[in-house]
């Protein structure tokens, strides 16, 4: 039997995936354990490898077009496996024994497509005729009109939350099945109805219904603007998915701000000094320092030790219990080209200065060529973004969930301060805690945001 290729699931919020590049064409022979094709997703460039040996036929997935997590993108036929004609004559003279139903191996992914519990399956061709799956009703479906059947069980609860019918919704995924990317574009494109309102009690006017608020449609926006004035750049994956995790954040998340001023002379210093003792190695391009501070670095490792000196705010809120973490993983936001992605320094309050440096330089410049992997970028219990290289003064920063808090840091500047009576010039740097005020409320931010002040104008505490 030939061998499905399927489009996998490689990063967590991922419901659809594009195929930049093809490594074999149809027709080419291919090994077991070969990069077979590239998937681009919004965060990074995976390689895929073939599951299986032989010849590579039904190429169906196309190179920069989305497809959906699950999909069948090709088969590879064993080397004298039938094909066309010959397979067709072949079931001619012999038809396939349907499985009994319930027997079919599958597994459910988390948008409910259905893919294969092994790389092995039946093609399409030899099966008998069958309705797609999907349509029919499935166990504990029953009863459920034909626009659920057809549609993940993820994109039906995400569907019942909005108030949206999903008969007014076409579907995108494996044979027309309706998958979250297309409950959130009928959501945006204002689909969504107000949730039926309980009924009011005998003698009680029910109060009217609130209008649901929704965002200007595409035309409503370009009808505002002469034809030819503009040019349309549609939305890559990565835009796409900056834009959902935004408004989730900044409607699901109670955002509550703390700002201080830092005086950096100090950490300067023993920045500078740190550096000029770096050993030197060597390196393909000749001699180089061991390492390099940045005051970005310092940053890093200040604030997962205040998370470490103030635990409590190293948290996660869920609805049913607080996530209290035992290590402080710092991801830091790196501006890439349509986008930023936030790679994690993992357990950053235990490593050195010089690691937390090296490690930095390694995940942004792989960050900015797409070459991360999924555990590199999600997760962490913090995050820190850093826009002083830009001049910027202060700034909020949005939460990345499921974080609590996350640090905006602008510039440094030589500013005037007062000191015992005195004015004096110091390098000050503004610096922003954004909380999530279910986790960290105002006094818990404050005490965090203090240890990490003392840390910085105290930078001898970073070395020990």
């Amino acid at each position: 039997m030939p061998t499905e290729v399927i489009l996998p699931k490689v990063d967590m919020d991922m419901a659809t995936g594009q195929i930049s590049r093809w490594f074999a064409e149809e027709g080419a022979h291919v090994k077991k354990g070969d990069v077979l094709f590239e998937i681009e997703t919004d965060k990074a460039a995976m390689e895929i490898d073939a599951p299986a040996s032989g010849v590579l036929r039904d190429v169906t997935g196309k190179e920069g077009v989305d497809i959906a997590v699950g999909a069948a993108v090709a088969w590879i036929y064993a080397d004298g496996e039938a094909y066309g004609a010959d397979a067709a004559a072949a079931k001619h003279d012999k038809a396939p024994i349907s499985p009994p139903v319930g027997e079919m191996s599958t597994k459910s992914t988390e948008e409910g497509a259905v893919a294969p519990t092994s790389h092995s399956v039946t093609h399409p061709s030899a099966l008998p005729s069958l309705p797609p799956l999907g349509i029919s009703p499935t166990r504990g479906e029953i009863g459920q009109s034909p626009s659920a059947g057809r549609a993940t069980p993820l994109a039906r609860r995400l569907a019942r939350e909005a108030g949206l019918n999903l008969s007014t919704v076409s579907g995108t995924g494996p044979h027309g099945r309706v998958v979250r990317a297309d409950v959130d574009a009928a959501i945006a494109g204002g689909g969504a109805q107000t949730a039926p309102a309980a009924k009011a009690p005998a003698g009680v006017p029910a109060a009217a219904p609130a209008a649901p608020v929704k965002a200007m449609s595409d035309d409503q926006v370009l009808k505002l603007f002469e034809q030819g004035s503009y040019d349309l750049v549609p939305h890559d994956n990565m835009r796409k998915t900056i834009a959902r995790r935004l408004v989730e954040a900044k409607t699901t998340i109670p955002h509550f701000y703390l700002t201080l001023d830092c005086e950096l002379d100090a950490l300067l210093a023993l920045r500078t000094h740190i550096n000029a003792a770096a050993p030197v190695k060597k390196t393909d391009k000749g001699e180089a320092p061991a390492y390099k501070l940045s005051v970005n670095d310092m940053v890093i490792k200040a604030m997962a030790m205040a998370l470490k000196a103030v635990p409590d705010a190293n948290a996660s809120w869920t609805e049913s219990a607080m996530v209290k973490h035992k290590h402080a993983d710092v991801g830091v936001a790196v501006s890439i080209p349509g986008g930023l992605i936030t790679p994690i320094i993992r357990h950053a309050d235990e490593k050195t200065l010089s690691t937390i440096s090296n490690e930095m330089k390694d995940l942004a410049s792989r960050a900015r060529s797409r070459k991360l992997k999924p555990e590199e970028y999600q997760g962490g219990t913090t995050a820190v973004s850093n826009l002083g290289m830009f001049g910027i003064k202060d700034f909020a920063a949005v939460i990345n969930p499921p974080h609590a808090t996350i640090l905006a840091v602008g510039a440094g500047e030589e500013r005037a301060v007062v000191k015992n009576g005195e004015i004096r010039i110091a390098t000050v740097m503004s610096v922003t805690l954004s909380t999530d005020h279910r986790a960290v409320d105002g006094a818990l931010g404050a005490e965090l945001l203090v240890a990490f002040k003392n840390l910085l104008e105290n930078p001898m505490g970073l070395l020990v």
